[in-house]
Parts: C-alpha cells; sequence; structure tokens
C-alpha cells in the first residue's frame, strides 16, 4: 500500500467512524483485516495510515473548527459525509504535519474528491482547503 492508498483507507475509515460512530481502533483493525498480507515492506504505510486516521481523530474538534471558517454558507454537520472525511484528513495533514508538502496534501484532496465525491466535490475541496492553505502560510510568514 502505498501513501495515496493510505490515503484512500483513512478516508474510508474516517467515513465509517463518522457515520457509526464506531471506534477508530476497530474500524482500522476491520479493514487491515480485509486486506491481503502484506510484505514486511509494507508495514511503513499502514503505520502511515494509523497516524492519518489518530491524527485525524484526536485532533478533529480543531480542524473542525478551524475549516469551519472557510465554509461559505454551509456547516461542516451539512456537508456530505465523504467530502467532510476528506477535508479532516487533509486538514489533520496541513496543520499537524510539518513531514508533508502543502502541494501534496492538496492535490491528493482534490484526486479522492474526484474519485469518491460528486462532481462539485474536487472544485468545493479545492477552495476551502486553498483559503486554509493561505492562511496557514500568512500565519507562518508571521511567525505564529
Amino acid at each position: 500500500m502505498n501513501r495515496h492508498q493510505s490515503r484512500e483507507k483513512a478516508i474510508q475509515v474516517l467515513f465509517s467512524i463518522d457515520m457509526t460512530q464506531a471506534e477508530p481502533k476497530d474500524v482500522l483493525a476491520n479493514l487491515l483485516e480485509e486486506e491481503d498480507e502484506q510484505p514486511a515492506a509494507e508495514a511503513q504505510n499502514t503505520e502511515f495510515l494509523n497516524e492519518l486516521v489518530e491524527g485525524t481523530v484526536k485532533h478533529q474538534a480543531d480542524i473542525d473548527r478551524t475549516i469551519s471558517r472557510y465554509l461559505r454558507g454551509w456547516t461542516m454537520g451539512r456537508l456530505a459525509n465523504v467530502d467532510r472525511a476528506i477535508l479532516r484528513l487533509a486538514g489533520y495533514e496541513m496543520m499537524y504535519r510539518d513531514d508533508i508538502p502543502v502541494k501534496v496534501t492538496l492535490n491528493e484532496a482534490i484526486e479522492l474528491a474526484k474519485v469518491y465525491g460528486t462532481d462539485d466535490s474536487p472544485k468545493f475541496i479545492n477552495g476551502v482547503l486553498s483559503s486554509l492553505v493561505k492562511d496557514l502560510e500568512k500565519n507562518e510568514q508571521k511567525g505564529l
């Protein structure tokens, strides 16, 4: 499983958690059980998947609060579940993972929206996350 596939799986897990209120570790375990045995070299990306899910869930309240600032005429609760999962994952990467370039996160989120969202999802996700990126860059320049 490469990093893109790890993000796809993370979206599936976050979507499931959102829908069922199940424990993240249980959803992750079920998903990984369904996967074929993975070579040892793939263990690193399974670890990446775990980090994405656990980090997103851990910081979800802060991520939701931040992303909500960029939703024009929407609330997090009104978003399609898949769009919400993509925004949360991308928000986590942008806000808490300095090891992942923001452009990579933005591109990955748009690609995931093309596959899993509606026809309007990629443009919507791009708009929200681009606004977040601008503010993060401003704050970085100010030294915040």
